[in-house]
């Protein structure tokens, strides 16, 4: 694939810029897939659409053949303290090829290359016999796997390979642990808090609750490419009548991370042991995500999501491998995310051939001066390319 021309390359930068100077957390994509499918239509995609959902899909190349799919979520968490920003989370700012703001690294970095790829294609007029879509999904951060199933199971397009853009600092990833999400709610008894031995302070059973937890941990399954299972507490919140009531209620968020060998019926069981051996009155759920698209669909999923895992010598593994070292010059790393993806329905429910690839440092997702480097931008369009080309050509 010959390399960006000038143009090429201030054309996919100024692209990136505008998708960071657009605000786009989850459930409020409309602005930034509205940006999206007009860049689709100006470079000249074959065919542009929005679904129910909000996802964006573009396709370059003819049906009928093998599919690629590229995956890019359009949505970032939210910004908690502007002022706390060196660079302002929406200015888009390129300071040393470097470009800040919320979302630059998780992922609109490989969002804009993975669009001005498919751009590429069809400029240069690639001769593909089978077609690339390009979707820019909604509601990645909060529910992984929920718009890619709804593109793949409602809107009839499985691929035969997927790419997915999250930052692996041009590494190509092959993996990442499952996650679980619980709600523990822990039952005390209310009295005044000025004669708390009345009472049974929900707070304080909590409190040993969570001692157990850490106790717990040590003994997770560890697998020496995916890792070791972990378990946190993410958020607690405690009920009382009022500041001088000793609560009667506290509920818990557990984060869990699931390894090889790790399961759903596992972690549950593993709670409830903690709670019955510290003699913890409470219940356990798995409370489903809902929320409301930008384009006013309802939507609704479980909140488990497994690990998943491809093998070393897949063709789809070996063939990126190949396409970086010719285009980067360097073998790339093979490497998993400590984080989910969409990668949990793709590769760990439908079974896809799926692995990772985008511009971006993955410490910096989600953190204040969240940035990428242009360069690494620059370098994953090119490799996007080529690989659409090597797969369907």
């Amino acid at each position: 694939m010959p390399p960006l021309t000038p143009n090429e390359r201030d054309a996919l930068i100024q692209f990136a810029q505008r998708l960071v100077q657009t605000p786009s957390p989850s459930t409020q994509e409309g602005a930034v897939a509205a940006l999206v499918a007009e860049e689709m239509r100006c470079l000249g995609y074959d065919a542009v659409h929005t679904d129910a959902m909000g996802n964006v899909i573009g396709r370059v190349g003819p049906e009928g053949g093998k599919r690629l799919l590229f995956d890019a979520h359009m949505d970032t968490v939210g910004v908690e303290n502007p002022a706390r920003w060196e660079h302002p989370p929406f200015g888009g700012e390129v300071v040393n090829g470097i470009l800040y703001g919320r979302g630059a690294a998780d992922m609109k970095g490989a969002l804009a290359a993975m669009v001005h790829a498919g751009g590429l294609l069809a400029r240069r007029g690639a001769a593909l016999r089978g077609a690339l879509y390009v979707a820019a999904v909604v509601q990645e951060e909060p529910c992984e796997g929920l718009a890619v199933r709804h593109i793949v199971e409602e809107g009839g397009l499985r691929p035969d390979w997927v790419i997915l853009g999250e930052p692996t600092d041009l590494q190509i990833a092959r993996g990442q642990r499952g996650r679980i999400e619980f709600a523990v709610t822990i039952e005390g008894r209310a009295a005044h808090a000025s004669a708390p031995e009345r009472g049974v302070n929900a707070i304080y059973e909590a409190s040993r609750f969570i001692v157990g937890l850490a106790l717990l941990a040590p003994q997770f399954n560890q697998d020496p490419f995916l890792g070791k299972g972990t378990v946190a507490v993410t958020s607690i919140h405690a009920e009382a009548g009022s500041r001088n009531v000793i609560p009667d209620v506290c509920t818990l968020t557990i984060d869990r991370r699931l390894t090889l060998g790790e399961t759903e019926a596992k972690a549950l069981a593993e709670l409830r042991r903690v709670l019955t051996r510290e003699g913890i009155k409470a219940t356990v759920e798995m409370p489903p995500y809902r929320a409301t698209t930008y384009t006013g669909l309802p939507v609704e999923a479980p909140q488990s999501f497994p690990f998943w895992m491809i093998s070393e010598d897949d063709p789809l593994l070996v063939a990126a491998s190949r396409v970086v070292e010719a285009e980067l010059g360097f073998a790339p790393r093979l490497v998993r995310w400590d984080f989910s993806t969409d990668g949990v329905y793709t590769m760990g429910v439908a079974g896809i051939p799926t692995i990772g690839f985008g511009p971006g440092e993955e410490r910096f997702a989600h953190t204040v001066d969240e940035q990428v480097r242009l360069r690494d931008i620059e370098s994953a369009a090119q490799v996007y390319a080529a690989l659409a080309v090597h797969l369907l050509s």
